[in-house]
C-alpha cells in the first residue's frame, strides 16, 4: 500500500468522528498523526478526562480548556445526542481510551453506531492495542483469532462462557484483572484440558513487561506461586481447539519426524502442539516411538 504522508488532520472533512489509539504504556507509541488529532480536534471526548490530560501534558500537547469532555460506560448513552449534533454542526470530535483502541473493552461503541447511522463519516488513527500486541509475542497460531475481552467476574457464569468456547478452533484473546489470573487460569485448565497451550502478557510495552508462554496447567501452577505474573495490565491467550476433521495422525507423524531431525523430543512435541493443535501429551509419547535410535 502506498504511503500517503500527506493524510493529516487538516485534510479531515468537517463534522467527522475520528477514533484514536493511544499508549498502553510506552508513550513513544503516540504517532505523530494521533498526536497531530488530540492536538487539533475541536472536541477531545476521554474516557477519563484527568487520565488523558496527563497524557497530554507528557507528549506535549496543549488544549483550551473545556475542549476535553467524558465520555465513559455510564454517561454515553445521554452524551451521544449531543455530540451528534455537534457533528452535524461541522465540529472534528476526537475520541481516545484511556490506554489502547477505541471499543476494544472500552466505550465508543453507542456513539460509533449513532454518528454511522447519521451518515457522519467515522475514521480511525491505527496504533496501539493490547490484545494485537499479545497475540503478536504469544508464540501461538494468529492467522485466524477472536477477541473475547473480560470475562465474567463470578466464577458460576466465567465457566458457563468458557464451556460455551472450548470448540472454538480459533486462537482466544482475553483480558483479565490481575487479582483474578489465577483462578481464570485453574477454570481454563479444567474446561479446556491443562494440555491446551497458552501465554499470560503483563504489562506490554511497560518496565516490565513479561510474557509467559506454557500449557494452561504449568501457567495456572506458576500463577500460584509467582506474585509478580498477577501483577499489572493482562491479556491471557490461549491456542484454539483442533476441529472435528483435525490433523490425523500421519500428518501428526510427518510434523514430528521434521522437527525431530532438528530438535529433542520434549521441544518437537511442544512445537508439534503448536502446529497441530493436538496434545502435548500424546504427541511427546508420540515422539518418544518415532525418535531415531542411536
Amino acid at each position: 500500500m502506498a504511503e500517503d504522508s500527506g493524510d493529516s488532520i487538516a485534510r479531515l472533512r468537517p463534522g467527522t468522528l475520528v477514533l484514536v489509539a493511544t499508549p498502553i504504556g510506552n508513550l513513544g507509541d503516540l504517532s505523530p498523526r494521533a498526536r497531530e488529532v488530540l492536538r487539533e480536534a475541536d472536541l477531545l471526548l476521554a474516557e477519563d478526562t484527568r487520565h488523558t490530560a496527563q497524557l497530554l501534558r507528557a507528549c506535549g500537547v496543549q488544549r483550551t480548556q473545556g475542549s476535553i469532555e467524558s465520555l465513559h460506560e455510564h454517561n454515553e448513552r445521554e452524551r451521544v445526542p449531543g455530540v451528534i449534533e455537534r457533528l452535524r454542526a461541522g465540529a472534528t470530535v476526537a475520541l481516545a481510551s484511556d490506554a489502547g483502541t477505541p471499543l476494544m473493552s472500552d466505550p465508543g461503541a453507542a456513539l460509533v453506531n449513532a454518528a454511522a447511522s447519521a451518515g457522519i463519516e467515522v475514521i480511525a488513527v491505527p496504533g496501539p492495542c493490547a490484545a494485537i500486541a499479545a497475540l503478536s509475542v504469544a508464540a501461538l497460531p494468529a492467522a485466524r483469532f477472536a477477541f473475547e475481552g473480560f470475562l465474567p467476574a463470578r466464577p458460576t457464569a466465567r465457566r458457563d462462557v468458557l464451556r460455551a468456547l472450548v470448540g472454538e478452533a480459533r486462537t482466544l484473546v482475553f483480558y483479565e484483572a490481575p487479582h483474578r489470573l489465577h483462578e481464570t487460569l485453574d477454570d481454563l485448565a479444567g474446561i479446556f484440558g491443562a494440555e491446551r497451550p497458552a501465554a499470560v502478557a503483563r504489562e506490554l510495552t511497560k518496565r516490565f513487561e513479561t510474557v509467559y508462554r506454557g500449557t494452561l496447567g504449568t501457567l495456572a501452577q506458576q500463577a500460584a506461586s509467582d506474585a509478580d505474573m498477577s501483577r499489572g495490565e493482562i491479556v491471557l491467550v490461549v491456542q484454539g481447539a483442533a476441529s472435528e476433521a483435525g490433523i490425523d495422525d500421519a500428518e501428526a507423524e510427518r510434523v514430528l519426524h521434521i522437527l525431530l531431525e532438528a530438535v529433542p523430543v520434549s521441544q518437537a512435541a511442544r512445537i508439534a502442539a503448536q502446529i497441530t493443535g493436538r496434545a502435548r501429551k500424546e504427541l511427546y509419547e508420540r515422539a518418544l516411538r518415532l525418535r531415531p535410535q542411536s
